[in-house]
């Protein structure tokens, strides 16, 4: 009888030990996952997280910066532009300083050159809002205080936008935000900082 036992406990282990000697080897054949690629956007004008050049802002002519991106996910069909100025609140709202909105950029588009004309649609179909209009707005935080962060948000939509440039441009904003809701496939941000000089 502690023969049979014996020989049940041995061939238990042995099974096993098999066993798990083969997930080991299955676990050692399986490929490496591939890194994940994050999407990447660059401001020629300025670094990430520094001042922002007089000529892109109020204190200068107000040329819109060359923008370019790279890595963006596969599926993109558009991309969105949004650029804003999160230390103002509107209207005493959580509402912010729209500064530029550019929706339905192309999904083969690495970038957007400096200098963007004024006009609700691009010469690559886009179309482009701010709070003064179909144009670039620049930034202008005033002088006294201290200076303000200027958000671009870069977002690779699975989508196009279909949303027309309306007369008033938070309205416009919060109907373009609210039909991109579930169609965000990746996102990239970059900040410049800005107040009038004294």
């Amino acid at each position: 009888m502690k023969f049979h036992r014996m020989i049940s406990v041995f061939s238990l282990m042995f099974v096993l030990a098999v066993t798990l000697a083969a997930q080991s080897a299955g676990a050692q054949a399986a490929p490496a996952a591939a890194p994940i690629s994050m999407m990447t956007m660059t401001i020629a004008g300025f670094a990430d997280g520094s001042d922002i050049p007089a000529k892109y802002t109020q204190a200068g002519n107000q040329t819109s910066p060359a923008i370019t991106w790279a890595n963006p996910p596969a599926g993109t069909v558009t991309f969105l532009l949004h650029m804003h100025d999160m230390e103002v609140s509107r209207n005493h709202t959580s509402d912010d300083q729209l500064h530029w909105l550019v929706w339905n950029i192309p999904g083969t588009a690495t970038g957007l050159p400096e200098g963007i004309p004024s006009g609700a649609q691009m010469a690559n179909g886009a179309f482009q809002l701010s709070a003064s209009g179909q144009v670039y707005r620049g930034p202008g935080a005033p002088a006294a205080g201290p200076k303000h962060h200027y958000t671009f948000e870069l977002l690779a939509l699975d989508t196009k936008v279909d949303v027309q440039p309306g007369t008033d441009a938070f309205e416009t904003r919060t109907a373009v935000m609210k039909a991109i809701q579930g169609h965000i496939l990746a996102k990239a941000v970059y900040m410049g900082l800005f107040h009038k000089p004294q």
